[in-house]
Parts: structure tokens; sequence; C-alpha cells
């Protein structure tokens, strides 16, 4: 001992002795508070696992529905109710505003995912096209409301008709509560996967058509029948359509998802009726659903039902072209029959293309070979002619009728303000019928320049066809003729196809491109394929027999074509060009943000903040944040208070002349001899414990370092001056260190002279939950000297990565969610600082000494820290 220790000995005396008690109970009693400890980091993890699932969801990129929400809402819920019981086991009564605060929470959360709903929309059962206009949208849904507003508004001619409201549909399942249970199947298809989509659509279609109807909607369909039958003093033929309130909305169409029944006889009706409504839960519906964000639980189907257009010609008009936003002309597809061989992409179409200005007229004509046309069957329903005779050759249009065409649809995208979707029919009069208009959403492909044997490209497979929807993938191919192939395609699969029809677009969600032999850019899967962002390349004649015996091929849907296998700087360049956000601005990312607000934000960012308490918990992440912070510290306060006895901890067998205790919490020894009140280093498993004994042993301690007269009168004043030096010396805890040790936890507690350190560490497998933390306060020198040791000790820390905070003499730093390797390196890290800035405080007022040691910590510590450093041998 130096003539220093034993002059500043002389000023301290003994004045704590620890209380024995019951050293075992003391033990259990830490082993079981550390138990709920362990269980709150658990919840913990999990909790910031399910948050970090809802921060990726708000990325946009993927699908979900409302199983998944809900399914993380109450787990993350769940897991921070958990965390926020095991603090009050940690605490019992200390922290009494957490569960108000947590069930407030709660009560947030269940009114932005469960809104009550009111009793239903208000208005008439049945409303007549002649009464509509778009105001009627939230009645009869967009794609009905249209057709009253160009019919009333704009004077063109649409089919006479009327539709079933939205007030019908609640009426409907109401009158045989079928909310319940389809929101029950809908969640389970969810939760279990797309293939489980087809057995629960079948389940709940046979539920509603199995379902009778409300004898008052009975009695609203049939009077408005007759009604409309007596304006023609006929009885008219049907075409029964869906009108959604979700259909025909900007950037989710539906194109071709939900179903129409044409060609229905009036004893049909309410049947049909049924049957609409039952096809709005179809696979190929609850597909779209799912990956557009759109609520399918929620759904509000309309019914028109219109005198059906026995149409000579018919097809789809767009007021610009989709692929091209600088093309100003109008793009039509026509063919002879009902419009359903265009939208359905069914047979070859013919194009006419229309220039807007300066005058409206033909600029160009490609008439197709139409081998199909669909006709009004004389009893009911549609059927399909497969030879057209000489029509088969002939144009479906005259240039009049394309301008014609091309004119009311530059009328509707003036009322509208934006490109225009739309489907036509012309009757056995010459007149042009508008049936349907929805926006258009319009993308922008290349052009085709790129060449067969360019620098990067091999030779292609295929070349030709059409751009539905731009982009480049590349995946297996899966030939899809018929409904039964649907069932084995694959995720990121090329559907190739023989025609381009409206159910294949329930695949589109995990399709990484589509080759269709058949279709237009008009038709509804090419429509849908663009929404979802799908590379398709359609009207490929021949490319069935061209890809035959492949397995992988990359679709080149901008330039037309198809090549074997990857082409990996094609798709290297697609993907980085693209930037899908596909579920943003849907209904059901807007219930994800409302939800997520409560949940992930974090607002309690400084525990040393006067306002980081329970009662500004504001979110489930804020919960989690406080209750950790007070965990680690009620955790460490408990140690601290109870002062451990003796009897209660073994002695650590090493040669360093210093006392090192080991209280073992749980598995932190190899093997633990009951009756040994010694334990060797070989024995410790605490993966934290060991880190910091390697940087506590590889150098050795040279003792305190030169002194001037200087230093050493600042450390006597200090000595007889600040009384809470005293407790420092001479007590039975003043010259112990303690270890409190599990296999991936360990706090250490040293005394080590006139300064006090406490280290905390958690060193596992799941680096979220890893952290050490170092506090340091102290020292034997004035204030000046003290404080510039700890900015030592702070630069030393910043240095390997650490955040450190000083306040006054005292230093907090600490290190989080890295991995257990690195961790377990800042902590040989602290092991060194601990031991090696023992007195230093007192050479803090000479630059040279501190220079000297700076550079020699650093040195030392790289060395170690690379493998290189002497170890030395600390058994006895």
């Amino acid at each position: 001992m130096g003539l220093w220790q034993r002059l500043i000995d002389r000023f301290t005396a003994d004045k704590n002795r620890v209380d024995t008690g019951d050293a075992e109970a003391l033990r259990l009693e830490f082993q079981s508070r550390y138990h709920h400890f362990k269980l709150l980091l658990n919840a913990n993890n999990q909790a910031l696992e399910i948050m970090a699932d809802l921060e990726m969801a708000l990325a946009g990129d993927h699908p979900f529905g409302m199983k998944f929400i809900r399914s993380r809402t109450m787990g993350a819920y769940t897991r921070v109710y958990q965390i926020v019981q095991h603090l009050h086991e940690l605490a019992p009564g200390k922290y009494k505003a957490l569960s108000p605060r947590l069930d407030a929470i709660r009560q947030d959360l269940d009114t932005r995912l469960n809104p009550r709903r009111s009793d239903g929309p208000p208005g008439p059962l049945i409303l007549p096209f002649s009464d509509m206009n778009i105001g009627h949208a939230d009645q009869v849904g967009m794609k009905m409301a249209n057709l009253g507003e160009m019919a009333n508004r704009l004077q063109i001619r649409v089919p006479d008709g009327f539709v079933i409201t939205a007030r019908a549909f609640h009426l409907f399942l109401d009158h045989n509560d079928l909310q319940t249970e389809i929101r029950r199947r809908i969640q389970v298809a969810e939760e279990k996967g797309p293939h489980q989509i087809y057995t629960v659509s079948a389940d709940i279609r046979k539920l509603i058509q199995a379902a009778p109807l409300p004898p008052e909607l009975e009695r609203a369909i049939m009077t408005a029948y007759a009604d409309l039958a007596a304006r023609h003093e006929t009885e008219v033929r049907l075409a029964v359509r869906s009108s959604a309130l979700n259909e025909d909305q900007e950037g989710a169409s539906f194109a071709g998802v939900y179903q129409s029944a044409l060609n229905i006889e009036p004893e049909h009706l309410l049947d049909t009726y049924k049957q609409i409504v039952a096809a709005a839960y179809s696979p190929s519906v609850m597909s779209y659903c799912l990956n557009r964000g759109i609520c399918g639980e929620t759904t509000e189907m309309c019914v028109g039902v219109m005198q059906m257009v026995d149409a000579v010609s018919a097809g789809v008009l767009y007021t610009a072209n989709p692929m091209n936003i600088r093309d100003r002309s109008v793009i039509i597809n026509a063919a002879w029959g009902l419009p359903k061989a265009v939208v359905e992409g069914t047979t070859a179409t013919d194009l006419f293309r229309v220039a807007k200005e300066p005058e409206v007229k033909v600029i160009q004509r490609q008439i197709a070979t139409k081998e199909k046309k669909y006709v009004c069957y004389p009893d009911e329903g549609v059927c399909r002619l497969d030879d057209t005779g000489p029509d088969m050759s002939r144009a479906s249009l005259t240039d009049r009728q394309a301008v014609d065409l091309a004119g009311l649809a530059l009328r509707i995208e003036e009322t509208y303000g934006k490109p225009q979707d739309i489907e036509w029919a012309i009757d056995g009069s010459g007149d042009i019928v508008l049936l349907q208009c929805r926006p258009l959403q319009v993308v922008t492909a290349p052009d085709r320049a790129i060449e067969d044997g360019g620098d990067h490209l091999p030779p292609s497979l295929y070349q030709g066809g059409i751009t539905a929807s731009p982009g480049v993938a590349a995946g297996p191919i899966h030939l899809l003729l018929k409904d039964v192939d649907a069932l084995q395609f694959p995720d990121g699969g090329v559907i190739v196809t023989d025609r381009a029809l409206a159910r294949w677009a329930a695949l589109l969600p995990r399709a990484a491109a589509v080759v269709s032999e058949k279709g237009s850019l008009t038709g509804h899967l090419a429509n849908v394929a663009r929404e979802f962002d799908v590379p398709a390349l359609f009207a490929a004649e021949g490319a069935i027999e061209r890809l035959a015996g492949e397995v992988e091929v990359t679709v080149d849907a901008d330039a037309g074509r198809i090549y074997s296998g990857t082409v990996p700087s094609l798709v290297t360049e697609n993907i980085a060009k693209k930037s899908r956000t596909l579920m943003k601005g849907t209904p059901i990312y807007e219930v994800l943000e409302k939800a997520a607000g409560l949940i992930t934000p974090l607002n309690l960012l400084d525990p040393d903040s006067p306002s980081f308490t329970a009662a500004n918990c504001r979110t489930l992440h804020d919960i989690t944040r406080f209750c950790h912070e007070k965990s680690v510290h009620e955790m460490f306060r408990f140690g601290k208070t109870h002062r451990f006895p003796e009897r209660s901890s073994k002695q650590l067998r090493v040669n360093i002349p210093m006392q090192w205790w080991v209280l073992n919490l749980d598995d932190g020894f190899t093997t633990d001899a009951a009756t040994d009140r010694y334990v060797d280093i070989d024995n410790v498993a605490s993966i934290p414990m060991l880190a910091l004994w390697e940087g506590i042993s590889t150098y050795p301690w040279e003792g305190p370092p030169p002194v001037d007269g200087k230093g050493f009168m600042s450390v006597m004043f200090q000595a007889t001056q600040n009384q809470a030096l005293l407790p420092t010396v001479r007590t039975t805890m003043a010259n112990r260190n303690y270890f409190m040790i599990s296999k991936n936890y360990c706090s250490l507690q040293s005394r080590l002279g006139f300064h006090f350190a406490i280290t905390e560490a958690l060193v596992g497998d799941r680096t979220t939950e890893n952290y050490v933390s170092f506090q340091f306060k102290g020292g034997a020198a004035d204030f000046n000297r003290r404080l510039k040791r700890v900015h030592l000790v702070k630069e030393l820390l910043d240095r390997y990565g650490f955040r450190s905070e000083i306040a006054k003499d005292a230093l907090r730093s600490r290190i989080e969610q890295h991995d257990a390797a690195t961790m377990i390196d800042k902590l040989r890290i602290l092991g060194y600082l601990t031991i090696h800035t023992r007195q230093l405080d007192m050479v803090m007022a000479n630059p040279a000494m501190l220079a000297h040691y700076r550079e020699k910590m650093i040195g030392q510590i790289e060395a170690m820290l690379k493998g290189t450093a002497h170890v030395v041998s600390n058994q006895s």
C-alpha cells in the first residue's frame, strides 16, 4: 500500500456494515426478478420484430390484407401488455400510469381497426338511370354513376335501366346475417395463403346464392323491371352488371374481375342478382383485393340492370395511348358482335388510331382476321361463333364510326379532365351506345430500339406482339390453357397462354410476366397487368410453339422480345428503374397507417428528460422504450441497494490483487459447486463476463502513475473535504468488485480506488436485444482533473462506436443492436478501460502525461482487438 493510500485511510472509517440476512433467500429473490427481466426482454424483442413487420408493410411494396393488420396489431399489443406486467413485478406499484396509457392505446386501436358500421347507406333500394349522376357513386358505384352522368349530363346514349343499390346489398346480407361469416372466412383465406382462396371463395358464394332475398327487395327489383318493360312496351332482355363501390376507381379498376351476366330473361333476374353479388367473392376478386390493398370484408356490391344491346360490333377505346402519354391519339379496338371478344382477349381485333388534332381523323387502321365473335343466343345467354364468314377479314368499323366514337370519347375525357377507358357498342340501327367508362391508367414504355445481337443480349427466341404492360422479367414458363392449370402456377412464373382471359388476373400478383397469343392493349387482362406492374406481351402469335421445350425465359415486353433463360443485364436494368409502391394510396394502406400511428412512432427519446414518464407514452413503441429503460434501472437498483453478502456469491480465484466476486443468477457457471466459496474463470460460462475479463486481464495494471506534488495535494484535499468519498473505503464492499451473471448477461459493479463504474451487458444471438451500458464516476483529485479524465474515456469510447454523454464528472455510455462478436469486442474495451483508467485523474493536468497515456491505451486496445496482445495468466 502506497504512502498516499495510508494517509487517506486515516480520514476514513467503516460506518456501514452489511446486513448478512438470509443470503439464499436474497439470491432466490434476485433470480425471480431476473426471470421477469428476461421475459420482459423477450417480449420486448418480439414487439420490436412485429413493429419492424409493420414498418416494412408501410413501404407499400408487398400486398397485405386486414388479417395481416389485425394479427400484427394484436401481436404488438399482447407483447407490450406482457412487458408492462413484468415491469410491475420488478417494481410493484411504481409505474401505475402505464396500465391506463396502454388501455387507452388499445381502445384507440380498436376504433381504427373496427369502426362501427352504420345501419347501412341511405337512399332507395332501386335507382333508375334517369335519376342518376356522378353524385350517386356512393349508392350505385362508380361504374353505374358514370353511365348516369353520360346520359343525363352529356346526353350520350346509354342502355335504359336501373341499379340495385348499396342499401339493397346491406339489406340482403343483414337479412341472412351473412356479413360476420363472410368476414371470418376471408380472414382465414388471408391467413392461410392464396391457395386457400379457392376453397373459401366457393364456400362464401354457396352461402350467398342459397340465401333468400328479403321480400321487400324482391318486390322493389321486379317493380323496377316492370317499369322498364312498360317504357319499351315489350319484354326486355337484360344485361346484369356489377357496380361495386370500390370498382372503376383510379388505380383499382377491377377490370374484368367482377362478373356480368348478358342476355338474361326477366324470370331469372332475382337469381342472377344473387349470382353477381356472390361473384364479388370469387377467387379473382379476393386475390385482386388482397393484392391491391382493398378490404374484401367490406365489399359493397351494387348491380346495374339494363336493356341488353344486341351489338353488331363493339369494343373498347382509350382516349390516350396507355403506353405512351405523348401519343395524342384515340386507340380503338373493335370486333364483330358483343364487346366480350375484345375485353376478354379471346380473338384478334381490329385496331384504329384516331388523331385528336388538328382534326379528328383515322391515322392508322389494322384489320385483323377475326375468327370468333359473340352474339346473343335466341333463348338466353351468349354464344360464340367460331366462323364469322365473310366478316372475318372485313373491318368491324367504318372510318366514320371510328371518328364518331372518338368525338364522343373526347367529350367524356374533357368532362372528367383525364384519359378514359370506354366500352361501347353499335346496335342494329347503327347508333353508338356507351356501356361503361372509367379512368385510364397511363404508363410509359421505352421505344423498341433494341436489336438482336447487341453487345449484351443473346439472340431472341421470339420477336413480335404488342406491349400490353411495360417492363422486363424472368421466370419459369407455366403454360396456362385451362382452369386447372392455374392451380399449379408457381410464384414468380411466366404465364404463357393462348388467350388473354380476364380470369387469369387472379395470378398476376404472383406472376413475373405474361405472354398471350391473343389479346389487345385494351383488354381487361392488359389493364390489370398495368395496375400490378407485370410485364405483358400480347398478340404474340405462335409464341407457345416457339417457346416449347424452354424451362425459363426472360420477357422484354418493352422491346417485344423473349429470350431463353435469364438475361441478367435486362433484368437488373429493369429492377433499377422500377420503384413499386403497390399498396400506397389503397384503403387497406390507410387502415395500416392509422393503426401503425399508435404502434411504431417513438416519442420518448431521452431517458434523462423530465418528459420521459409513463404518462407521456403515446404509442406502444413509447411503452416498450420506457419499460426497457426502467427494467434495467430496477434490476440494478435492487443489486446496488441490497449489497449482496459474501456467502451469496463466490470469489473469483485469480492472481490479480483485487477481490472479484461472482453472483450466478441463472446459468452463468459451467458447473456450480455449492460448497466451494471460490470459482475459477474456466468455470464461468457467461459470454459478456468472459469478454470483460479478457479486457481486464490482458494487460496487468502497472499501478498508479507518477504523481506530482499538486496532484498528491489535490487527492489529499478531496479525501478530507468530500464526504461522498468516505464510503468507498474500509467497508466490507470497499475492495470488492461484483459480477452478476447468466450465460448471456452480466453486470459488473466495480469500486476501484475512488471511482465507481457499472457495466451492464446482454449478449446473445438476438442482435436486436444486445446492448452494453457503461457508467463511470468519481475520482480522488479535484473536479477539473476528474472532468478531464471522463473526457478522455469518452474520447476513447467514441472512437469505438459508443454513444457517450457527460454530466459533470460522470459518464454514461451505450452501444446496442450489434451482433454478438461485435459486442464482445466492445466489452473487452470496457474491461480494459475499467482497469487502466484508475487514478489517472491525478495526472490529467499534465498535457504530456495525458498524451502519453492516450497513445498507450489506444495501442494496447488495438493489439488486444487484433489478437496480438500478450494475455497474462490469471490463475492462482
